[in-house]
């Protein structure tokens, strides 16, 4: 049976065939820690994270993601999501939109119970594949996935 964890679900329920992982308050997790995981080494097949890694600093992502490394089998895969810097930066400077258009992706927003938590940093491909592989991550590539 394949192991697949949607990490910073959300209210996101993706179905019985994942586990869902997040800091909220929703029926449809298995745990609310996405720091610490419930699993043992090289256990889990898919790990999904849209949009979850820019709510930890530079610092507190490495741990984050080793922990995450930790978990996913030899020849695993991660998918990640992380507003992407460089084409925000494009799409400003050449006016295909406007400061207020970035200004949610760049420093996020969101209630997570009595407190409201902001993103701590921002990535490009290259800074975000430089972390990835101090963490252990290999073959890091861009996912396109329209297709």
């Amino acid at each position: 049976m394949i192991k697949k964890i949607n990490m910073g679900c959300g209210k996101r329920n993706f179905g019985l065939d994942w586990i869902h992982i997040d800091g909220g308050d929703f029926e449809h997790l298995h745990s609310k820690n996405i720091k610490i995981l419930p699993f043992e080494d090289n256990t889990i097949d898919l790990i999904y994270s849209s949009h979850v890694l820019e709510y930890f600093d530079r610092g507190e992502v490495i741990q984050v993601l080793k922990e995450w490394r930790r978990v996913l089998k030899n020849g695993g895969t991660l998918r990640l999501a992380v507003p992407d810097f460089q084409s925000m930066a494009r799409l400003y400077m050449e006016g295909g939109c406007s400061l207020e258009q970035i200004l949610g992706p760049l420093y996020g927003k969101m209630k997570m119970g009595d407190t409201t938590i902001f993103h701590k940093t921002t990535y490009d491909f290259n800074s975000l594949k430089q972390i990835l592989f101090e963490c252990g991550f290999t073959n890091i590539i861009v996912y396109d996935w329209r297709n």
